[in-house]
């Protein structure tokens, strides 16, 4: 089993070190995990710097795998939280840096963070999930470093569900990210902060499907230990009553594809 979207104290929301996360890995029987750590440029909220040591990063990620080389697989990611003004600032910093798996996820809309509300103050719901899959679409389009899309319908963690389902927007991002090789991920966090499902629900995973594509990882989006690969036996029950077939993990930023009746 893998956990491909997980986090440390290397990510500024973050208190929990990497040692833990890898020993629980290793106590639940996994057998690769990736660390995707925060890089959100200008983030909103001035209490939060979301940047990311990366030397030392990348030292850490060297010293676990000599330390548990024999025991469990570590991959190097990082968790992009895109802006539409800043797309040359992360193309820039993805032609100097190398990283296993790259998650792009945007966190902020508006130039507005999420989880206080304040992007969500002056709008109504619609007009706040239109500005979101807006912005989202943009940064796809004109950003192609990534390999998957995080928790791609983010903004209903943060609101009462419009009663559109927004099948018309997303659809539209996902002719963009399928023909390119990009995928999404199943995030089962959404299930912790009391969504009814990971995200995306199932009926966006059965849209992504639907629209050709294959390529999708698992990751908890965990920020403490104890919340490593939660609900991961659900989730892949729910990938292949919807049809899928395979997970993947990632090397050099190439996916390698796992049979679900293999897990």
């Amino acid at each position: 089993m893998f956990d491909y979207h997980l986090h440390s104290d290397f990510s500024a929301d973050c208190k929990t070190p990497m040692e833990e996360t890898v020993q629980r890995a290793i106590e639940l029987g996994l057998s690769e995990i990736c660390f995707t750590e925060h890089i959100d440029y200008e983030y909103p909220d001035p209490t939060i710097d979301f940047d990311l040591d990366l030397p030392a990063y990348d030292k850490k990620i060297q010293e676990l795998r000599q330390l548990y080389e024999n025991r469990i697989s570590i991959k190097k990611g990082v968790e992009l939280g895109l802006q539409p003004h800043q797309i040359q600032d992360y193309t820039n910093l993805m032609e100097r840096e190398r990283f296993d798996f790259v998650i792009c996820s945007m966190h902020t809309a508006d130039k507005k963070d999420l989880h206080s509300g304040s992007f969500f103050a002056d709008k109504t719901i619609d007009e706040a999930y239109t500005q979101y899959y807006e912005e989202l679409l943009y940064c796809v389009t004109h950003f192609k470093h990534f390999n998957i899309m995080g928790h791609i319908d983010l903004v209903k963690r943060y609101t009462e569900k419009a009663d559109h389902d927004f099948h018309d927007a997303i659809s539209e991002i996902f002719k963009v990210i399928i023909p390119s090789g990009k995928g999404i991920e199943l995030n089962t966090s959404g299930v912790r902060y009391g969504l009814h499902s990971g995200m995306p629900s199932p009926d966006i995973l059965k849209l992504y499907q639907d629209c050709g594509g294959e390529i999708i990882t698992l990751g908890s989006d965990s920020h403490v230990a104890s919340t490593v690969a939660y609900q991961f036996k659900e989730s892949i029950e729910l990938l292949k009553s919807l049809g899928f077939k395979y997970i993947a993990t990632f090397d050099n930023q190439e996916p390698i594809f796992h049979s679900l009746n293999s897990l």
